[in-house]
């Protein structure tokens, strides 16, 4: 059997909708799918749909020549990946699903459970803007914001699996409340939904954070102070990572990087006004776009198979 004809199934799995693809070891992709979580059924419905789709993709796979050689999932939340766990999630309701073992026993394979924004992180390190650089910080900014430190290619998961936290750093002491129930976490001034919120509550009137920035760019003072706020709010959470990881490239990720300069001119200079002795990292858009986790879920799987032939 030749490397290239070699497939692993991938499944990013997010709170509506699951990214899949067969994925060959080179990071190239020769199939794709998506298909709805639907979590409102309850997680036992979504693990179900996890693993039919898995199947149908590794049945895809032998239809059309390629052999699947490992599964890989990626889903939000706490993920033990030592054991192939995903302990917790909000947005899909999972509470200590053995989500590895089921796969490998439904496909017969071998499989490996990641979270989905280190599995992001691993790709966009390995594959993407922060190919070559060796120590890397991946921040996604949605929804929520979390991050991914990879070092020579491999993630850190953490004791407890609960690694790359940064949304959850505190920001602003008297600041809004988070999700978390902490008062200033970082995610709560400058998520995407963070700043939409935001600018609703002072306007009156709702708005997207994509909307934000565009009235911001127009010279809508409220926007602009909103904007503001939000980017000298992610400079310090920067700053903070910056401190404790000493990398060489910060990759942002996520729907907030597609305001591009908007974003990174105001966010670079101001991380540079934070920095003492620290080196300044590289500050870039992520690259792979939403293929970042089906192409991260692959490359897990591929190093857990190469673990298991030693």
């Amino acid at each position: 059997m030749r490397a290239r004809d070699e497939v692993v199934v991938a499944l990013d799995v997010g709170g509506t909708g699951m990214k899949c693809a067969l994925v060959r070891p080179d990071g190239a992709t020769v199939h794709t799918e998506r298909h709805a979580t639907a979590a409102q059924r309850g997680p036992d419905a979504v693990v179900g749909t996890i693993l039919d789709v898995a199947e149908g993709l590794a049945d895809k796979a032998r239809a059309d020549g390629f052999t699947p050689v490992a599964c890989g999932i990626a889903v939000p939340g706490v993920v033990d990946e030592a054991r192939g766990v995903a302990v917790w999630s909000a947005n899909v309701g999972f509470r200590d699903v053995p989500l590895r073992d089921l796969a490998a026993t439904r496909l017969r394979l071998p499989a490996a459970l990641g979270h989905d924004v280190r599995v992001g992180g691993l790709a966009e390190a390995r594959l993407g803007a922060g190919r070559d650089a060796g120590h890397v910080l991946f921040v996604a900014i949605g929804t929520g914001i979390a991050a991914a430190h990879v070092v020579d290619g491999s993630a850190a998961v953490g004791a407890h699996g609960a690694a790359g936290e940064i949304g959850h750093i505190l920001v602003r002491p008297d600041g809004p409340r988070c999700g978390c129930g902490r008062v200033g976490c970082l995610e709560a001034v400058a998520s995407a939904s963070a700043i939409g919120r935001r600018y609703t509550e002072l306007a009156g009137a709702p708005a997207t954070a994509a909307e934000v920035v565009d009235r911001a760019a127009s010279g809508d003072p409220l926007a602009g102070a909103v904007w503001r706020e939000a980017v000298e709010a992610l400079a310090d959470g920067l700053a903070t990572g910056q401190a404790l990881y000493d990398v060489a490239t910060v990759v942002i990720g996520g729907g907030l990087a597609q305001a591009g300069p908007r974003l990174f001119d105001p966010l670079r200079d101001a991380l540079r006004e934070r920095l003492t002795f620290h080196r300044e990292p590289r500050l870039v858009a992520a690259a792979l776009g939403d293929e970042a986790g089906c192409l991260g879920a692959a490359l897990l799987a591929l190093d857990t198979l190469a673990k298991e032939s030693r």
